[in-house]
């Protein structure tokens, strides 16, 4: 049997351009390892609910608040008004879209990529089934690369693929304490310290009757295992039951390029397209899904190859500054403990709180206050050159 398009990572990236791809009357495939679940802190904000749908039974937690907390143990409580961001556990939200893809027409396949074979005069799929073991072979139009940062599909296929940077993010899924010093199920914790991380930060998010723990890095050498366990002990969450451990790779930096110039074309951590700074993954992933869709779809409207790079073109005109602004803040600010601290210390400003959920929120940067852009741009410029210590209430 031949697809239209043959979607390779059933995550949210891949399950979004699949549900996308169906819905539009294609033959779809949506081929995924399965029983993998990827480490994240779980965080999606209104606009992807309101944008994708997500039921609220999918959200097992409401957060209201977060805390920013400093090298030296200094902390900012930031309030989230007039809404919440939701915490989701991916075993169960990514299941959820692979389910709700197949139900509108996409045909779910378990099994790992191998390569893509046009020796026939033809594109296909090459790719083992999990249950039998065969090599099996699927004739497609298109091929959407959604398999992750270390993607097989970009490595094979893409100019540049093979070279993507990435953090290694690291975290532990544990029983939420019935009580702890410090902990509260409805805030999520942002740990800015080079003992936990020494170019990225630390997390606590609740996640109703769990708690995601972890934390990520570029570093060679450093002990992820240890940094989260010390992050545990610190935040008072030791003798909480862990019930499982992940990591894995997490791009830094959209691609240059996300089509081959033929069948192909890269959406999420394939594509790159995981936030700076912050480290979000799960509404840019599905923001790039539904481009990626939407550059499949033109293309096997018109049969024009240049066509595929509307994925990266649509995603960049809308998310390209966001990302740009953000590396600039990382670069800034995470390169040690005294540039971290000064950070956090900045987090105090009410303009600096209201403007960063605002954009957080809607995922865009909010214009229409210059004069608090204004303020922010030389408070940030002043604890950067050191002008003003860190000051805390």
């Amino acid at each position: 049997m031949g697809y239209d398009a043959f979607i390779v990572g059933g995550g949210p990236s891949g399950a979004t351009a699949a549900e996308d791809l169906a819905r539009a009357g294609l033959r779809v495939a949506l081929l995924d390892r399965a029983g993998r679940i990827k480490p994240c802190g779980g965080a999606i904000p209104p606009r992807l609910i309101a944008d994708f749908a997500i039921p609220d039974e999918l959200i097992v937690a409401k957060i209201k608040s977060a805390r920013m907390i400093s090298p030296t143990g200094r902390s900012v409580d930031i309030p989230i008004e007039g809404g919440f961001v939701g915490m989701v556990d991916r075993e169960d939200f990514d299941e959820y879209l692979r389910d709700r893809a197949a139900m509108h027409g996409a045909e779910r396949l378990t099994g790992t990529f191998l390569k893509i074979d046009r020796t026939a005069g033809k594109t296909e799929v090459v790719w083992r089934d999990k249950a039998t073991g065969q090599e099996m072979r699927s004739p497609t139009r298109v091929v959407i690369g959604a398999d992750g940062a270390r993607s097989g599909v970009a490595r094979a296929e893409v100019p540049g693929g093979d070279r993507i940077p990435y953090v290694i993010a690291y975290h532990e899924i544990i029983d939420a304490p019935e009580a702890a010093p410090g902990y509260d199920p409805d805030r999520c914790d942002v740990i800015y310290d080079g003992r936990i991380s020494p170019d990225f930060y630390g997390w606590v998010f609740p996640h109703g009757p769990k708690v995601s723990v972890g934390m990520g890095t570029e570093v060679d050498g450093v002990d992820l295992k240890q940094a989260t366990a010390d992050l545990r002990e610190m935040s008072g969450l030791t003798g909480c039951a862990t019930i499982r451990r992940e990591g894995a790779p997490i791009p830094l930096k959209p691609l240059d390029r996300w089509d081959n110039g033929r069948d192909v074309v890269l959406a999420g951590d394939a594509a790159g397209v995981v936030a700076p700074s912050s480290g979000e993954g799960i509404f840019y992933a599905m923001a790039g899904g539904r481009a990626a869709g939407t550059a499949a779809q033109a293309f096997l409207r018109t049969g024009r190859v240049a066509d595929l790079k509307l994925a990266r073109k649509l995603f960049m005109s809308e998310h390209g500054t966001v990302f740009r602004v953000l590396r600039s803040m990382q670069d800034a600010y995470y390169k040690s403990d005294d540039r971290r601290e000064r950070f956090v210390s900045l987090c105090h400003d009410i303009d600096v709180q209201k403007l960063t959920f605002e954009a957080y929120m809607n995922k865009r940067l909010v214009s229409a206050r210059p004069l608090a852009h204004l303020k922010i741009g030389l408070k940030n410029l002043a604890h950067l050159t050191g002008l003003v210590r860190p000051e805390w209430t």
